[in-house]
């Protein structure tokens, strides 16, 4: 085959349009009795005053959904496009062409798919099969071909008929004097699905058997597998009706009939190296024996910690899953292996001895991160994170990292102001402690791990055009679980310190102009204590309704102020010369989610946030690092960051730098979106935003900026749009287009609907859910 050349590339691209005008035929290379598939239709017609449930209709569109000719790609393999290129070149150009022929044929030729590639009669036995395992016998199925214009092409369509489906009319039980026999009757009728009235359906019958297992082998019972309980199913007693009988294999063997309770628990650390594994060393703790390979750097009581058996107590799998799970989050091992073998077999007491196999990772761990960002005020630039953390610092599964970051930008467009260019830079260390350093009446779970962490870094930022900024802080930091979906969060102490090394004459023009704002940018310690409670949970076990709900609450400078005041200082108070910040802060958010179709990932999910700041005693404004703003990808998605409120507040459009000035004391945010999924990775959404924030305080600066309750909807700004997201499990690429709808401000119209459709758009690209 002939290379093709650049003056080939006009004749292929005349080809395809000369293809596409004259509507070639995609049929004249068939044979006679062959007949090209044109897609298919399913018609399920349940009986009168029923419906038929959407996992079943989802598994028959499953088993009839044959790949088409020419389908749309990257949308799905089941929806035809209407230009069928693949057959064009199939039918009217030869495989054994030369040159811009040949390359055509090769590279754009598609075999055609047949009603016969399709098998309608296999795809209409299937069909049968399913409806039969969902309790509609005697459902008659049948296909037909629908010709269009030309008879060599058709449509399947499959027609499926239902009958009343077979309820379950009498339950009986295994009910043999066992005590395996009567666990799983009593965990059989707490099923939802075994009741009398409910619909026959093979799949939840193995879900109900699968629960049974999974539930034995928690209660003592290792061996005991879900292909030992069976069901005999009689459709003869009852007219229209399912007699079910639950009962115990033949099979099962003697092992899976015993309830075994823990026997010995042996823990091995092994080092990194197998060339040189080191000397073992027993220690002998109230968890097992622990046999530790020296010279390894371990503390005596770090693994025990993690192993949640106890000898004589009942053997569970539950708690083979907690102790990997909890070993494996101390980021010290790369490899973790558990085995129960029997150790009596006994009828009297069976036990289980546990062997644990742990192997050392490295223990230097470097990440280097680097992106690029364009930010709302034409800064365009690199930047990079480099961060080395060691895994086991002290032998107990401490983290000590150091993380730089860098960020170097320049303003692009027609109205650079300056050669000079922004950058920040700065380091922040921490060691974090995988337990928590505090006293024992704090109520914790042994079920997750709980951490605390010492954390202490400083940054630079530098706007040329504006100011330089130096922020120095240091805290304690507790993290713990007293509940499994609860997580409680505890900075006891924190200390910033934010120090305005050098400013601008257009910055310090702004601050002229806006003395509330000038305050929160002043030199200043801000000493704070925060509190984070953290609810995660779904409200019921087969994951329809979730909810999320997080609550900070933030105090600053009480604490030395009250100091202070005891050692009889008034007025402005200092420390080491310079004035530290005193304000309340408070944080709420509520994320509800519904699945509308169970099986699917069809979701609507809503959140509410809402937010308030207020300074007082030794501070006249909230610190501006504290302070509210809106927009942006994980907001109201029609604006941009910072580019709305307070209230209805705008800047002057000779401001270019007056997003300064738009941020508040008082946030609102009410989101709500529709996902579903698309084809694949690939998930799409549906989004309506709305909210503002507000100053608490009247500013003359800003008119319009306080909270008001006659002005309150009209101050809401309003948005919707579209996203697509790529998820691929633990990384979610997410693009959401905006639209904006209401602006809070006055944008030269009176309307309610008051932004030009040109300028409505707003395009975020983002990385996660923006809730």
């Amino acid at each position: 085959m002939k290379n093709i050349k650049p003056m080939h590339i006009p004749v292929l691209m005349a080809l395809v349009l000369v293809f596409i005008v004259s509507g070639c035929s995609t049929t004249s290379k068939l044979e006679d009795g062959e007949i090209l598939y044109n897609g298919m239709k399913l018609n399920v017609s349940p009986a009168a005053g029923d419906k038929a449930p959407g996992e079943m209709v989802s598994d028959m569109q499953k088993a009839v959904n044959v790949r088409p000719n020419n389908p749309w790609p990257f949308i799905s393999p089941y929806i035809r496009n209407p230009f069928p290129i693949g057959l064009w070149a199939y039918n009217h150009m030869n495989d054994s062409a030369k040159g811009l022929k040949g390359w055509i044929y090769k590279k754009l030729a598609e075999q055609p798919v047949l009603v016969s590639d399709a098998r309608p009669e296999v795809r209409v036995k299937m069909l049968e099969s399913i409806l039969d395992n969902n309790g509609y016998f005697g459902s008659r199925v049948s296909y037909s071909l629908k010709n269009g214009k030309n008879p060599k092409k058709a449509k399947v369509i499959y027609d499926a008929k239902l009958p009343e489906p077979y309820l379950i009319d009498s339950i009986q039980y295994i009910n043999d004097g066992t005590k395996l026999g009567f666990l799983i009757d009593t965990i059989s009728k707490r099923s939802k699905y075994l009741v009398k009235g409910e619909r026959f359906c093979v799949d939840s019958l193995e879900v109900v058997r699968t629960k049974i297992a999974n539930t034995l082998r928690n209660l003592g019972y290792y061996y005991f597998r879900p292909e030992y309980i069976e069901y005999l199913a009689d459709s003869l007693i009852t007219p229209h009706a399912v007699a079910l009988r639950v009962s115990l294999a033949d099979n099962v063997p003697e092992l899976a009939r015993r309830q075994y309770r823990v026997g010995d628990v042996y823990t091995y650390v092994l080092r990194r190296s197998t060339k040189n594994p080191g000397v073992p060393d027993t220690i002998e703790t109230d968890k097992g024996k622990l046999i530790v390979y020296r010279p390894a750097k371990l503390r005596k009581n770090v693994i025990p910690s993690c192993i949640t058996f106890r000898k004589g107590r009942i053997f569970s799998v539950w708690n083979m899953d907690r102790t990997q799970e909890r070993l494996s989050r101390l980021g010290m091992f790369s490899n973790i292996q558990m085995q129960a073998v029997p150790a009596d077999t006994s009828s009297v007491d069976p036990r289980l001895d546990l062997y644990i196999t742990c192997q050392f990772d490295r223990p230097m761990e470097a990440t280097l991160e680097a992106n690029v960002a364009y930010k709302s005020n034409s800064y365009l630039g690199p930047g990079l994170v480099l961060g080395v953390t060691n895994n086991n610092t002290f032998g107990g599964g401490e983290k000590l990292s150091v993380q730089f970051n860098a960020n170097y930008e320049w303003q692009t467009g027609r109205n650079r102001g300056s050669i000079f260019n922004s950058y920040e830079f700065g380091v922040t260390g921490s060691l974090a402690f995988p337990r928590l350093l505090a006293p024992r009446f704090i109520r914790r779970t042994d079920r997750e791990l709980n951490w605390t962490t010492i954390s202490l870094g400083m940054d630079i930022m530098n706007r040329p055009h504006y100011f330089k900024l130096a922020d120095f802080h240091a805290g304690i930091n507790y993290e713990w679980h007293p509940s499994r979906n609860v997580l409680n969060q505890l900075t006891l102490f924190k200390l910033t310190y934010n120090k305005l090394m050098h400013t601008t004459e257009a910055f310090d023009s702004v601050m002229a102009a806006n003395p509330a704002v000038a305050l929160s940018f002043q030199s200043q310690y801000i000493p704070q204590m925060s509190y984070t409670y953290t609810l995660d949970k779904f409200l019921e076990r087969e994951k329809i309704n979730g909810i999320n709900f997080t609550a900070t609450v933030t105090e600053a400078g009480n604490v030395f102020d009250g100091i202070y005041s005891l050692c009889g200082v008034k007025g402005e108070k200092h420390l080491f010369g310079t004035p530290f910040s005193q304000f309340v802060k408070g944080q709420a958010q509520l994320v509800y989610s519904r699945r509308l179709v169970r099986g699917t990932d069809q979701w609507l999910v809503s959140r509410v946030l809402i937010g308030a700041a207020h300074a007082y005693g030794n501070s006249k404004v909230v610190p501006y690092s504290e302070q509210f703003y809106i927009g942006g990808a994980n907001s109201i998605r029609a604006f941009t960051v910072r580019s709305l409120g307070p209230g209805s507040y705008r800047p002057p459009t000779d401001m270019q730098n007056g997003y300064f000035d738009q941020t508040g004391t008082f946030k609102l945010e009410l989101n709500t979106e529709y996902r579903f999924p698309i084809v694949s990775i690939l998930h799409g959404a549906v989004f309506l935003d709305a909210g503002n924030i507000w100053l608490l305080e009247n500013d003359p600066a800003r008119p319009g900026g306080k909270l008001c309750g006659k002005t309150f909807l009209r101050d809401l700004a309003l948005g919707t749009g579209v996203g697509l997201r790529v998820d691929i499990g633990m990384l979610v690429l997410r693009g959401d287009l905006g639209y904006g709808l209401h602006a809070p401000y006055y944008n030269g119209t009176n309307h309610y609907f008051n932004i030009a459709f040109k300028k409505a758009f707003a395009f975020h690209l983002a990385i996660g859910y923006p809730f």
